[in-house]
């Protein structure tokens, strides 16, 4: 019965009889996987946050960022956006570094955290990396300056009205308090109109400070900034490709593959041989000489006349 299955103790004999092709197989991908990792070209990665830009005095119900974050998310994605962000720096569509920054460039939402869009891009130097990641946020910051300028402009004039009519209210609230002195047990009926719109001018005063006092908050740096970095951009000393260490635990791993795989290879192709030989001496021993063939003839006539002789005698 023929045995197929392989055991451990198989193969290893298989790779010590055929070392040489598991040594040969091995430092092949050893020395591919060395001269890819000193020829590749150095990247560095850099790490950078964006806080969008906000102006908090909107109307009731209405978002205050500048731009929904899914909409910044496709802005950045845009090619026209990115080579906008590489001519700022003085870099052309078609050049090597512009093709590395729209291949590199890795959006990532975080919607629960201000809501913050971090990213990552990446250089040919730790400098050019840096130089890549703030640019982009000095592109999108210009932009968004633009579509903010409105509403701030807007929340601004509202709380110039608001301290101009707090101004008028005031020296209005002046004057009817001097006119109700003025009044005071001289002319009843005038004394309490004039106390009257008094109390009115008090309230309309309180109204005017509390709105002062709300969007002199709305527009204080807590609530209403502009697009900018949160954190500053990071960029880690060590290459982020190759990975020296990522393509050597790799490489290993496909040299000892293609090490056993080649010895295999070889056992097998030696079987295969051995066996076809085998094969043509046995079908060899069908076409002896001519010498061979009367012997074994005669050899036979032997035996048949010995057999005769039994069967006749009593």
């Amino acid at each position: 019965m023929q045995r197929d299955e392989v055991y451990v103790l198989d193969m290893w004999r298989i790779l010590l009889r055929e070392w040489r092709w598991f040594v040969a197989g091995a430092l092949l991908v050893l020395a591919a996987v060395f001269a890819f990792a000193h020829a590749a070209r150095p990247q560095w990665e850099a790490t950078a946050y964006i806080q969008i830009g906000q102006v908090s005095g909107v109307p009731p119900g209405q978002d205050p960022k500048v731009e929904p974050l899914a909409r910044v998310l496709e802005r950045l994605k845009l090619v026209p956006f990115q080579n906008q962000v590489m001519a700022s720096i003085g870099i052309k569509d078609d050049a090597p570094e512009a093709k590395l920054y729209r291949k590199s460039l890795k959006i990532e939402p975080l919607p629960y955290a201000g809501p913050l869009v971090k990213f990552t891009v990446r250089g040919w130097s730790p400098q050019q990396a840096r130089q890549f990641a703030d640019a982009t946020v000095t592109q999108l910051q210009a932009l968004h300056q633009k579509l903010l300028a409105g509403p701030l402009a807007m929340t601004q004039a509202r709380l110039g009205e608001v301290k101009a009519d707090l101004v008028s209210a005031q020296s209005e609230r002046q004057r009817l308090a001097q006119a109700v002195g003025d009044t005071h047990g001289k002319d009843a009926p005038t004394a309490s109109v004039a106390s009257v719109l008094l109390t009115t001018t008090d309230a309309e005063i309180l109204g005017l400070r509390q709105a002062e006092g709300d969007l002199t908050v709305r527009l204080s740096p807590n609530y209403t900034y502009d697009t900018s970095l949160m954190w500053p951009i990071y960029v880690p000393r060590s290459q982020a490709f190759p990975n020296l260490f990522l393509v050597m635990g790799i490489g290993l791993l496909f040299a000892l593959s293609l090490g056993a795989f080649a010895a295999i290879v070889r056992h097998a192709l030696r079987r295969s041989h051995g066996t076809t030989m085998s094969f043509n001496q046995t079908e060899d021993t069908r076409h002896l000489p001519a010498n061979g063939g009367r012997g074994a003839q005669a050899g036979r006539d032997a035996v048949a006349s010995n057999l005769q002789a039994g069967v006749g005698s009593p």
